[in-house]
This record gives C-alpha cells, structure tokens and sequence, in this order.
C-alpha cells in the first residue's frame, strides 16, 4: 500500500516538474523571440517594454507653453464712402470715427534648445508667432467681385511670453522660415540664477523612420502639459520635409517635440516637432451671439437675427510633423547670425 502512494506521489511531483520546465521555456522563447529585435539599430515599433517616465519628465521640462497675443486696431468704413484699397492710407489718416481695437490670441509649443550664458535660444512653429499686417473685408457686390472696403484691420503690435523662464516676456523672434514653418526665439535671461532646463538627448533622423514607427510627442494641448503617442504613418524621406503620425492633436500642440526609440527607452531621439492637424472649415449660420448665446429653448423655433460664422472641424487622428533634418537646415543657414548675437547652435546641429 506504501509502495503504490509512494509511486503516485512520484509521479505527481515528475508532472509539476515538466509544467514548470515547459512554462520557463515557453516564457525564455517568447523573451528570445522579441527582445533582441530591439538591438537592430532601428527605430522601435514596438511598445515600450519598460518604464520610461523618468526620461520623459527630464525631456518635458525643457518643454514650455507659449503665448502669443496680437493687436489690431480697425477701420469701419460705410459702403457709400467707396473706398478701395489704394485710398486706405489716406483715409486712416483721416479717419474720424471711433476706432476698434481687437486682438487674437494664440498659444503653442516650444522647446528650449541651447543655453549659453545669458542667451536662450528656443524652437517652435512659424505660424504660432506669424500674423498679417493688415486684414481687409469687403462689400459684396452684384457681380459678386468684391472692390469697396468694408473695415481694415492694421496690426499694432505682438505680444510674445513664456511665464516660467526669466525675461519670458521680452521673447524676440530671430529667424523664421515660413514655408516649412520653422520659427527660433531667443531671450536674454540676463544675471538670472535660475536653472533653465535644455533638451539634451540626441538628434535623430526622419528619414530613419519606417511605417508602424512608435513615437510620443510632448505638448500644451489646450494649455495643458500632455505627452501623448502615435504611429508614423507616412515616413519622411530625403525630398520631404514633413511626415504623418495618428496621434490625437489639438490647439497648442504646434511646436512639440516628436521622439522616437532606437533599440529601447530610454534611447530617445528627436525626429521632429507637430506642426498642424488635418481640418476642414465651412462658413455656417448662428443665432445673433449677443441675444442668444446663453439659455435659448431648442424647442422653439428661431425668428432672430443671424450672423455667419466660421467652423473648424478637425480630423484627429491625422497630424502633420515638421522633420528634423528641415529643422537642422533653417539652424544651419541661421548659424552664422544666431552665434553673432551669441546664441549657441552646434549641439543641436550634432547627430
């Protein structure tokens, strides 16, 4: 009887054995198999496979919220008066009326690149600190060509600060190229002790990226400090200057940095910034704003006056980044001017 307990139990323990052998070379297979992929020299499409929090604060401090205030001071004119554009100067200069003042508010992303004594030199979208000198309106007409000037909207003045930097609010634009919507901004912190965080993890390469590239982007969307992900979907190539990820974009969000992961966190690579999400806009009709923008019943048919107004609807999921090699190219031909005026640009020019 002690005899065949004995062989049960032996037989027991043998059967746990080989589970436990099978698991373990199950879990050291799965290991083999996707681990040592992260050692190919490539960008990883993968998710990370382990904690990288830390990497990223240190990254996101040298990312800032940028604010940028415009004024315009407008020119009402009655169609009667017939004024074109070729009169407006003179009737400016002339005007007797009461003249509005109106401005438009915008805030983005930027990124505090180099450090060199007193000198700060910080990237972002050209389009975030980019406004027309003058907006005109017109009068319709019944050819439907418009010719008499309805108002002219002249800018007076732009307004640049980023609140948590010394002298953040004496910004000054140095260079900008408009068509790949690159912009640099410097300040001169003056005998500021304050430790200013620089982003200082390498440079990496857009046209590196392939499709189902993992990257994150670090941002202000909406005024609010977010990191979020994405997927290349459009890699960048040696004739682009932009490529396309599927990451979530909102206002604000211009201007942050892209990363992608060479061979595992925390091997972080800057291979752009976010410059625009895709968005149609159609011209609707709303209720008259003053009368009606607080508690109107739905219920009730609408008899007021009505006003045209301009909607956005954004294609999230669907955003546009400015490559790295199109930023290191607008730095590179600024070089010269920028460390005239002792801004620093070698480190980031480094792959």
């Amino acid at each position: 009887m002690m005899n065949k307990l004995w062989n049960n139990l032996q037989k027991k323990i043998i059967v746990i054995a080989l589970a436990s052998l099978l698991i373990l070379s199950c879990a050291q297979r799965i290991y083999d198999v996707a681990y040592p992929t992260l050692n190919d020299g490539q960008y990883d499409s993968e998710f990370p496979y382990r904690n990288c929090s830390k990497q990223l604060e240190e990254i996101s401090a040298s990312v800032k919220l940028i604010n940028c205030m415009a004024f315009f001071e407008s020119y009402i004119f009655s169609k009667e008066e017939m004024v074109v554009k070729a009169d407006i100067l003179q009737k400016i200069l002339n005007y007797d009326k009461e003249i509005l003042y109106d401005h438009h508010p915008v805030s983005g992303t930027a990124t505090i690149i180099s450090k060199a004594f007193d000198k700060v030199l910080i990237l972002t979208c050209a389009h975030i600190v980019d406004f027309p000198d003058t907006l005109y309106a017109f009068y319709q007409n019944d050819a439907n060509e418009p010719k008499y000037l309805q108002s002219v909207a002249v800018l007076s003045n732009i307004d640049l600060y980023i609140n948590d930097i010394p002298n953040g609010d004496k910004l000054e634009i140095l260079a900008t190229d408009y068509p790949n919507d690159i912009a640099l901004l410097g300040v001169d912190i003056g005998r500021a002790q304050n430790f200013i965080p620089v982003f200082d993890y390498p440079i990496g390469s857009s046209h590196e990226l392939e499709w189902g590239s993992f990257v994150y982007i670090l941002g202000y969307p909406i005024g609010n400090k977010m990191i979020t992900r994405g997927i290349v979907s459009n890699p960048g190539n040696a004739e682009k200057s932009t490529f396309l990820i599927d990451a979530l974009f909102n206002k604000g969000f211009s201007g942050g940095l892209v990363l992608a992961i060479r061979d595992g966190v925390p091997n972080f690579e800057l291979v752009g910034i976010a410059q625009s999400v895709s968005a149609e806009y159609n011209y609707i009709l709303v209720p008259d704003k003053e009368r009606y923008e607080y508690n109107y019943n739905l219920q009730l048919p609408y008899t007021g006056k009505s006003r045209v107004a301009l909607k956005e609807e954004i294609n999230y999921g669907i955003t546009h980044a400015i490559s790295i090699e199109a930023i290191q190219s607008f730095i590179k031909k600024n070089k010269r001017e920028l460390e005239s005026k002792g801004y620093r640009t070698e480190s980031f020019l480094k792959k």
